[in-house]
Protein backbone atom coordinates (compact mmCIF):
# COMPACT_ATOMS: atom_id res chain seq x y z
CA UNK A 1 0.00 0.00 0.00
CA UNK A 2 0.91 3.40 -0.90
CA UNK A 3 2.07 5.83 1.93
CA UNK A 4 0.44 9.28 2.06
CA UNK A 5 2.86 11.88 1.96
CA UNK A 6 3.41 13.86 5.30
CA UNK A 7 2.01 17.25 3.53
CA UNK A 8 -1.26 15.56 3.16
CA UNK A 9 -1.41 14.24 7.01
CA UNK A 10 -0.32 17.98 8.07
CA UNK A 11 -2.83 19.54 5.62
CA UNK A 12 -5.43 16.99 6.89
CA UNK A 13 -4.96 17.96 10.52
CA UNK A 14 -5.05 21.53 9.86
CA UNK A 15 -8.40 20.97 8.09
CA UNK A 16 -9.58 18.77 11.36
CA UNK A 17 -9.22 22.00 13.48
CA UNK A 18 -10.94 24.41 11.54
CA UNK A 19 -14.37 22.66 12.83
CA UNK A 20 -13.16 21.91 16.36
CA UNK A 21 -14.34 24.22 19.49
CA UNK A 22 -11.19 26.58 20.01
CA UNK A 23 -9.67 26.72 23.91
CA UNK A 24 -10.59 30.27 24.44
CA UNK A 25 -14.43 29.22 23.93
CA UNK A 26 -14.14 26.40 26.50
CA UNK A 27 -12.37 27.62 29.47
CA UNK A 28 -13.21 30.71 31.90
CA UNK A 29 -10.91 33.88 30.18
CA UNK A 30 -10.71 35.12 33.73
CA UNK A 31 -8.94 32.13 35.50
CA UNK A 32 -5.30 33.65 36.44
CA UNK A 33 -3.53 31.00 34.90
CA UNK A 34 -5.53 32.13 30.99
CA UNK A 35 -4.78 35.98 32.22
CA UNK A 36 -1.40 35.30 32.44
CA UNK A 37 -1.09 33.67 29.30
CA UNK A 38 -1.59 36.70 27.53
CA UNK A 39 0.50 38.57 29.85
CA UNK A 40 4.05 36.72 29.67
CA UNK A 41 6.13 38.04 27.33
CA UNK A 42 6.58 34.83 24.76
CA UNK A 43 8.06 36.77 22.07
CA UNK A 44 10.75 38.08 24.38
CA UNK A 45 11.46 34.84 25.35
CA UNK A 46 11.63 33.23 21.64
CA UNK A 47 13.85 35.95 20.83
CA UNK A 48 16.34 35.46 23.77
CA UNK A 49 16.22 31.62 23.47
CA UNK A 50 17.31 31.48 20.04
CA UNK A 51 20.75 31.78 20.52
CA UNK A 52 20.59 29.31 22.98
CA UNK A 53 18.72 27.00 20.57
CA UNK A 54 20.31 27.30 17.06
CA UNK A 55 18.85 25.04 14.16
CA UNK A 56 20.71 21.74 13.73
CA UNK A 57 20.02 20.82 9.97
CA UNK A 58 22.50 18.30 9.93
CA UNK A 59 20.40 15.91 12.25
CA UNK A 60 17.22 16.46 10.15
CA UNK A 61 14.42 14.47 11.53
CA UNK A 62 11.07 16.08 13.29
CA UNK A 63 11.18 19.74 13.60
CA UNK A 64 12.01 21.49 16.76
CA UNK A 65 9.06 21.56 19.13
CA UNK A 66 7.74 25.16 20.21
CA UNK A 67 9.95 27.67 22.50
CA UNK A 68 6.22 28.27 24.07
CA UNK A 69 5.25 24.59 25.06
CA UNK A 70 9.00 23.92 26.11
CA UNK A 71 9.42 26.66 28.37
CA UNK A 72 5.50 26.60 29.36
CA UNK A 73 5.77 22.83 30.95
CA UNK A 74 9.21 23.62 32.80
CA UNK A 75 7.37 26.98 34.08
CA UNK A 76 3.99 24.39 35.33
CA UNK A 77 6.50 21.39 36.40
CA UNK A 78 8.23 23.35 38.84
CA UNK A 79 5.17 25.57 40.13
CA UNK A 80 3.00 22.33 40.73
CA UNK A 81 6.04 20.04 42.09
CA UNK A 82 5.92 17.45 38.96
CA UNK A 83 8.32 15.19 37.51
CA UNK A 84 8.58 15.74 33.64
CA UNK A 85 6.74 12.34 33.25
CA UNK A 86 3.92 13.78 35.63
CA UNK A 87 3.74 17.27 33.92
CA UNK A 88 3.06 15.99 30.27
CA UNK A 89 0.16 13.83 31.73
CA UNK A 90 -1.49 16.88 33.48
CA UNK A 91 -1.05 18.95 30.27
CA UNK A 92 -2.88 16.43 28.52
CA UNK A 93 -6.64 16.57 30.89
CA UNK A 94 -5.77 20.07 31.68
CA UNK A 95 -7.30 22.89 28.99
CA UNK A 96 -5.88 25.36 31.07
CA UNK A 97 -2.24 24.45 30.64
CA UNK A 98 -2.62 23.74 27.03
CA UNK A 99 -3.77 26.97 26.79
CA UNK A 100 -1.02 28.69 29.04
CA UNK A 101 1.53 26.81 26.25
CA UNK A 102 -0.08 28.30 23.40
CA UNK A 103 -1.93 25.60 22.15
CA UNK A 104 -5.37 27.02 19.98
CA UNK A 105 -7.59 23.72 20.48
CA UNK A 106 -7.73 20.95 23.00
CA UNK A 107 -5.40 18.37 22.11
CA UNK A 108 -5.44 14.17 22.85
CA UNK A 109 -1.53 13.63 22.65
CA UNK A 110 1.23 14.00 24.86
CA UNK A 111 2.81 17.35 23.95
CA UNK A 112 6.38 15.57 23.56
CA UNK A 113 8.10 12.83 25.03
CA UNK A 114 9.05 13.20 28.87
CA UNK A 115 12.74 12.57 27.51
CA UNK A 116 12.86 16.16 25.42
CA UNK A 117 12.28 18.35 28.57
CA UNK A 118 15.65 16.84 29.74
CA UNK A 119 17.73 17.43 26.54
CA UNK A 120 15.90 20.99 26.26
CA UNK A 121 17.11 21.82 29.65
CA UNK A 122 20.53 20.64 28.78
CA UNK A 123 20.67 22.74 25.25
CA UNK A 124 19.12 25.96 27.62
CA UNK A 125 22.44 25.42 29.92
CA UNK A 126 22.66 27.86 32.84
CA UNK A 127 22.11 31.31 30.64
CA UNK A 128 18.72 30.67 29.24
CA UNK A 129 17.19 29.11 31.88
CA UNK A 130 18.11 32.31 33.31
CA UNK A 131 16.38 34.21 30.66
CA UNK A 132 13.48 31.57 31.66
CA UNK A 133 13.34 33.16 35.31
CA UNK A 134 14.26 37.24 33.92
CA UNK A 135 10.68 36.89 31.64
CA UNK A 136 8.69 36.03 35.19
CA UNK A 137 10.41 39.65 36.62
CA UNK A 138 9.40 41.01 33.15
CA UNK A 139 6.31 39.65 33.28
CA UNK A 140 5.29 41.31 36.88
CA UNK A 141 7.14 44.60 35.50
CA UNK A 142 4.64 44.71 32.73
CA UNK A 143 1.73 44.07 35.46
CA UNK A 144 3.20 46.77 37.61
CA UNK A 145 3.16 44.43 40.59
CA UNK A 146 7.11 45.34 41.25
CA UNK A 147 8.89 48.37 39.84
CA UNK A 148 12.85 49.73 39.39
CA UNK A 149 12.69 51.04 43.24
CA UNK A 150 11.33 47.26 44.37
CA UNK A 151 14.03 45.71 42.66
CA UNK A 152 16.89 47.80 43.70
CA UNK A 153 16.62 46.57 47.66
CA UNK A 154 16.81 42.54 48.14
CA UNK A 155 17.01 39.78 50.56
CA UNK A 156 20.21 37.38 50.33
CA UNK A 157 20.25 34.10 51.83
CA UNK A 158 21.54 30.84 51.10
CA UNK A 159 20.20 27.43 51.98
CA UNK A 160 21.15 23.57 50.77
CA UNK A 161 19.78 21.76 47.57
CA UNK A 162 20.23 18.26 48.47
CA UNK A 163 20.81 15.44 46.38
CA UNK A 164 18.70 12.91 45.48
CA UNK A 165 20.92 10.14 47.41
CA UNK A 166 20.97 7.51 50.28
CA UNK A 167 21.98 8.04 53.19
CA UNK A 168 25.76 7.97 53.29
CA UNK A 169 26.64 5.22 55.84
CA UNK A 170 30.26 3.52 54.94
CA UNK A 171 28.91 0.15 54.90
CA UNK A 172 26.91 1.43 51.82
CA UNK A 173 29.60 2.67 50.32
CA UNK A 174 31.78 0.66 50.23
CA UNK A 175 28.71 -2.28 48.87
CA UNK A 176 27.44 0.27 46.20
CA UNK A 177 30.71 0.44 44.99
CA UNK A 178 32.09 -3.49 44.69
CA UNK A 179 28.61 -3.84 43.07
CA UNK A 180 29.06 -1.03 40.41
CA UNK A 181 32.48 -2.29 39.26
CA UNK A 182 31.38 -5.85 39.04
CA UNK A 183 28.17 -4.85 36.81
CA UNK A 184 30.97 -3.06 34.55
CA UNK A 185 33.44 -5.92 34.26
CA UNK A 186 30.68 -7.78 32.98
CA UNK A 187 29.53 -5.38 30.81
CA UNK A 188 33.22 -5.05 29.52
CA UNK A 189 33.63 -8.35 29.26
CA UNK A 190 36.40 -8.51 32.41
CA UNK A 191 36.29 -12.02 34.11
CA UNK A 192 36.61 -11.19 37.86
CA UNK A 193 38.49 -14.30 40.15
CA UNK A 194 35.43 -13.49 42.40
CA UNK A 195 33.06 -11.51 43.10
CA UNK A 196 31.88 -12.05 46.81
CA UNK A 197 28.06 -11.86 45.69
CA UNK A 198 26.94 -14.12 48.27
CA UNK A 199 29.58 -12.44 51.41
CA UNK A 200 29.35 -8.85 50.54
CA UNK A 201 25.56 -8.70 51.11
CA UNK A 202 25.45 -9.96 54.26
CA UNK A 203 28.31 -8.18 55.86
CA UNK A 204 26.23 -4.70 54.94
CA UNK A 205 23.50 -6.06 56.90
CA UNK A 206 25.43 -7.62 59.78
CA UNK A 207 27.54 -3.73 59.82
CA UNK A 208 23.99 -1.93 59.59
CA UNK A 209 22.60 -4.59 62.98
CA UNK A 210 26.08 -3.82 64.88
CA UNK A 211 25.07 0.56 64.31
CA UNK A 212 22.34 0.05 65.62
CA UNK A 213 23.33 -2.18 68.31
CA UNK A 214 26.43 0.68 69.55
CA UNK A 215 28.44 -2.95 68.94
CA UNK A 216 30.85 -0.36 67.41
CA UNK A 217 34.31 -2.92 67.85
CA UNK A 218 32.29 -5.60 65.55
CA UNK A 219 30.68 -2.86 62.94
CA UNK A 220 34.83 -1.49 62.66
CA UNK A 221 35.21 -5.52 61.67
CA UNK A 222 33.07 -5.90 59.04
CA UNK A 223 33.83 -2.71 58.00
CA UNK A 224 37.65 -3.69 57.82
CA UNK A 225 36.40 -6.71 55.86
CA UNK A 226 34.16 -4.88 53.23
CA UNK A 227 37.53 -2.53 52.40
CA UNK A 228 39.32 -5.84 51.86
CA UNK A 229 36.87 -7.29 49.06
CA UNK A 230 36.46 -4.23 47.61
CA UNK A 231 40.00 -3.58 47.12
CA UNK A 232 40.64 -7.23 45.65
CA UNK A 233 37.86 -6.41 43.00
CA UNK A 234 39.60 -3.10 42.13
CA UNK A 235 42.97 -4.70 41.70
CA UNK A 236 41.40 -7.37 39.63
CA UNK A 237 40.12 -5.00 37.46
CA UNK A 238 43.18 -3.23 37.59
CA UNK A 239 45.23 -6.07 36.02
CA UNK A 240 42.92 -6.53 33.11
CA UNK A 241 42.48 -2.73 32.26
CA UNK A 242 44.82 -3.24 29.10
CA UNK A 243 42.46 -5.61 27.54
CA UNK A 244 39.83 -3.22 27.18
CA UNK A 245 39.91 -0.33 23.98
CA UNK A 246 40.43 3.13 24.96
CA UNK A 247 36.91 4.61 25.82
CA UNK A 248 35.81 1.56 27.99
CA UNK A 249 39.71 1.94 30.17
CA UNK A 250 38.62 5.53 30.55
CA UNK A 251 35.45 4.85 31.63
CA UNK A 252 36.73 2.10 33.95
CA UNK A 253 39.61 4.08 35.08
CA UNK A 254 37.27 7.50 36.78
CA UNK A 255 34.51 4.26 38.33
CA UNK A 256 37.70 2.95 39.70
CA UNK A 257 39.43 5.84 41.41
CA UNK A 258 36.23 6.68 42.78
CA UNK A 259 36.19 3.46 44.54
CA UNK A 260 39.49 3.23 45.98
CA UNK A 261 38.47 6.96 46.84
CA UNK A 262 35.69 5.10 48.84
CA UNK A 263 38.08 2.15 49.88
CA UNK A 264 40.83 4.52 51.93
CA UNK A 265 38.59 7.28 53.45
CA UNK A 266 37.56 7.37 57.04
CA UNK A 267 35.33 9.05 59.58
CA UNK A 268 37.27 12.10 60.51
CA UNK A 269 38.60 12.99 56.79
CA UNK A 270 37.92 15.96 54.77
CA UNK A 271 36.86 16.05 51.14
CA UNK A 272 35.02 12.71 51.52
CA UNK A 273 33.07 11.28 48.40
CA UNK A 274 29.24 11.14 50.18
CA UNK A 275 28.06 9.36 46.74
CA UNK A 276 29.52 6.95 44.21
CA UNK A 277 27.03 8.43 41.59
CA UNK A 278 27.27 12.17 42.47
CA UNK A 279 31.21 13.11 44.01
CA UNK A 280 30.44 17.16 44.03
CA UNK A 281 27.66 16.68 46.96
CA UNK A 282 29.02 18.34 50.13
CA UNK A 283 28.36 17.91 53.82
CA UNK A 284 27.06 21.42 54.53
CA UNK A 285 25.50 22.08 58.31
CA UNK A 286 23.19 24.56 58.97
CA UNK A 287 22.90 24.52 62.14
CA UNK A 288 19.14 22.75 61.92
CA UNK A 289 18.97 20.63 65.29
CA UNK A 290 16.29 17.88 63.45
CA UNK A 291 18.98 18.08 60.69
CA UNK A 292 22.50 18.51 61.33
CA UNK A 293 24.12 17.93 58.40
CA UNK A 294 22.72 18.16 54.60
CA UNK A 295 24.08 16.42 51.61
CA UNK A 296 23.72 18.40 48.53
CA UNK A 297 24.79 22.11 47.43
CA UNK A 298 24.90 25.66 48.71
CA UNK A 299 22.57 27.40 46.69
CA UNK A 300 22.05 31.51 47.28
CA UNK A 301 18.18 32.92 46.80
CA UNK A 302 17.46 36.88 46.33
CA UNK A 303 14.20 38.24 47.37
CA UNK A 304 12.75 41.44 46.79
CA UNK A 305 12.87 42.73 50.39
CA UNK A 306 8.80 44.02 50.42
CA UNK A 307 7.04 41.90 48.09
CA UNK A 308 8.88 38.42 47.84
CA UNK A 309 9.48 38.38 44.14
CA UNK A 310 12.74 36.08 43.41
CA UNK A 311 14.91 37.73 41.55
CA UNK A 312 18.29 35.64 41.60
CA UNK A 313 19.03 31.78 42.71
CA UNK A 314 22.30 30.16 42.07
CA UNK A 315 24.61 27.56 43.04
CA UNK A 316 27.90 27.41 44.71
CA UNK A 317 29.93 24.00 44.52
CA UNK A 318 32.52 23.73 47.24
CA UNK A 319 30.30 25.24 50.07
CA UNK A 320 31.91 28.59 50.18
CA UNK A 321 31.76 31.25 53.08
CA UNK A 322 28.33 32.69 52.88
CA UNK A 323 30.13 36.36 52.52
CA UNK A 324 32.01 35.17 49.53
CA UNK A 325 28.87 34.67 47.50
CA UNK A 326 27.38 37.52 47.77
CA UNK A 327 28.95 39.60 44.79
CA UNK A 328 28.16 36.77 42.47
CA UNK A 329 24.89 36.76 44.11
CA UNK A 330 23.81 40.36 43.39
CA UNK A 331 25.68 40.52 40.10
CA UNK A 332 23.20 37.74 38.83
CA UNK A 333 20.13 39.28 40.39
CA UNK A 334 21.44 42.59 38.69
CA UNK A 335 21.54 40.73 35.22
CA UNK A 336 18.12 38.78 35.45
CA UNK A 337 16.15 41.68 36.85
CA UNK A 338 17.42 44.32 34.68
CA UNK A 339 18.00 46.80 37.72
CA UNK A 340 21.06 46.20 39.88
CA UNK A 341 20.54 46.50 44.01
CA UNK A 342 21.64 49.04 45.66
CA UNK A 343 20.86 47.48 49.36
CA UNK A 344 21.15 43.98 50.53
CA UNK A 345 19.66 43.14 53.66
CA UNK A 346 21.59 40.03 54.57
CA UNK A 347 22.10 37.71 57.88
CA UNK A 348 24.89 37.25 60.29
CA UNK A 349 26.53 34.72 58.06
CA UNK A 350 27.58 37.32 55.52
CA UNK A 351 29.86 39.48 57.93
CA UNK A 352 32.94 40.97 56.96
CA UNK A 353 32.17 41.37 53.64
CA UNK A 354 31.24 44.74 51.80
CA UNK A 355 30.39 44.97 48.01
CA UNK A 356 31.46 48.85 45.79
CA UNK A 357 28.04 50.16 45.49
CA UNK A 358 25.85 48.00 47.58
CA UNK A 359 25.11 49.20 51.07
CA UNK A 360 25.17 45.73 53.01
CA UNK A 361 22.23 45.46 56.11
CA UNK A 362 23.03 43.14 58.90
CA UNK A 363 22.55 43.41 62.57
CA UNK A 364 26.30 43.48 62.82
CA UNK A 365 26.45 47.37 62.60
CA UNK A 366 24.20 48.47 65.19
CA UNK A 367 25.75 51.58 66.06
CA UNK A 368 25.72 52.60 62.22
CA UNK A 369 22.37 51.76 60.97
CA UNK A 370 19.58 54.23 60.99
CA UNK A 371 16.33 53.56 62.30
CA UNK A 372 14.64 52.98 58.26
CA UNK A 373 17.63 50.60 58.12
CA UNK A 374 16.93 48.90 60.99
CA UNK A 375 13.42 48.72 60.22
CA UNK A 376 14.21 46.81 57.03
CA UNK A 377 17.08 44.40 58.65
CA UNK A 378 14.02 43.11 61.01
CA UNK A 379 12.43 42.29 57.11
CA UNK A 380 15.55 39.60 56.70
CA UNK A 381 13.36 36.97 57.80
CA UNK A 382 11.09 37.40 55.28
CA UNK A 383 13.30 35.28 52.81
CA UNK A 384 12.55 32.11 54.81
CA UNK A 385 8.89 31.58 53.88
CA UNK A 386 10.22 32.06 50.01
CA UNK A 387 13.15 29.19 50.53
CA UNK A 388 10.52 27.02 52.83
CA UNK A 389 8.09 27.11 49.49
CA UNK A 390 10.74 26.43 47.10
CA UNK A 391 11.05 23.35 49.07
CA UNK A 392 8.08 22.55 49.55
CA UNK A 393 6.20 23.31 46.45
CA UNK A 394 8.99 23.93 43.57
CA UNK A 395 11.51 20.72 43.88
CA UNK A 396 13.81 22.71 45.63
CA UNK A 397 14.23 20.22 48.64
CA UNK A 398 15.53 17.43 46.29
CA UNK A 399 17.89 17.84 42.89
CA UNK A 400 17.36 14.60 40.59
CA UNK A 401 19.57 15.83 37.80
CA UNK A 402 22.90 15.11 37.10
CA UNK A 403 26.29 16.65 38.09
CA UNK A 404 27.58 20.02 39.19
CA UNK A 405 25.19 21.86 35.94
CA UNK A 406 22.10 19.52 36.68
CA UNK A 407 22.21 21.43 40.24
CA UNK A 408 22.66 25.09 38.52
CA UNK A 409 19.77 24.21 36.17
CA UNK A 410 17.63 23.23 38.75
CA UNK A 411 17.31 25.79 41.25
CA UNK A 412 16.86 28.51 38.85
CA UNK A 413 14.10 26.14 37.65
CA UNK A 414 12.73 26.36 40.74
CA UNK A 415 12.83 30.14 40.97
CA UNK A 416 10.83 30.28 37.98
CA UNK A 417 8.37 28.04 38.83
CA UNK A 418 7.81 30.39 42.44
CA UNK A 419 7.45 33.47 40.11
CA UNK A 420 4.93 31.78 38.49
CA UNK A 421 2.92 31.08 41.99
CA UNK A 422 3.60 34.50 42.77
CA UNK A 423 1.99 36.07 39.16
CA UNK A 424 -0.90 34.15 39.89
CA UNK A 425 -1.40 34.97 43.07
CA UNK A 426 -0.71 38.61 42.59
CA UNK A 427 -3.58 38.62 39.12
CA UNK A 428 -5.81 36.34 41.86
CA UNK A 429 -5.17 39.28 44.45
CA UNK A 430 -6.26 42.04 41.67
CA UNK A 431 -8.96 40.29 40.33
CA UNK A 432 -10.11 40.16 44.07
CA UNK A 433 -9.92 43.41 45.01
CA UNK A 434 -11.13 44.61 41.88
CA UNK A 435 -14.44 42.69 43.02
CA UNK A 436 -14.56 44.48 46.19
CA UNK A 437 -14.33 48.24 44.15
CA UNK A 438 -17.07 47.22 41.91
CA UNK A 439 -19.23 46.08 45.03
CA UNK A 440 -18.64 49.33 46.62
CA UNK A 441 -19.47 51.73 43.97
CA UNK A 442 -22.89 49.87 43.45
CA UNK A 443 -23.43 50.36 47.31
CA UNK A 444 -22.70 53.59 47.19
CA UNK A 445 -24.54 54.38 43.67
CA UNK A 446 -27.72 52.49 45.32
CA UNK A 447 -27.23 54.88 48.84
CA UNK A 448 -27.19 57.96 46.58
CA UNK A 449 -30.70 56.66 44.77
CA UNK A 450 -32.06 56.23 48.23
CA UNK A 451 -30.82 59.32 49.17
CA UNK A 452 -32.15 61.47 45.66
CA UNK A 453 -35.87 59.10 46.48
CA UNK A 454 -36.38 60.41 50.18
Amino acid sequence: MRKRPVAADTDAGHAEELFRSRLENQIDLRHPLAKLAGRMPWSDLEDALAPTLPPDPERGGRPALPVRLMAGLLYLKHAHDLSDEEVCLRWLENPYWQFFTGEVVFQTKLPCNPSSLTRWRQRLGEAGMEELLAQTIAAARSMKAVDARELSRVIVDTTVQEKAMAPPTDSRLLEVARKKLVLLSRRNGIRLRQTYEREAPGLARKAGRHAHARQFKRMRRVLRRQRTLLGRVIRDIGRQLETLDTTAREQMQVWLARAERIRGQRPKDKHKLYALHAPGVECIGKGKARKPYEFGVKVGIAVTARKGLVVGARSFPGNPYDGDTLAEQLEQAGIVSGTQPTTAIVDLGYRGREIEGVNVLHRGKPKTLTRRQWAWVKRRQAVEPVIGHLKDDCRLRRCHLKGAEGDALHVIACAAGYNIRWLLRWIAFLWAWGLVAVERNTSRGASMQIAVAV
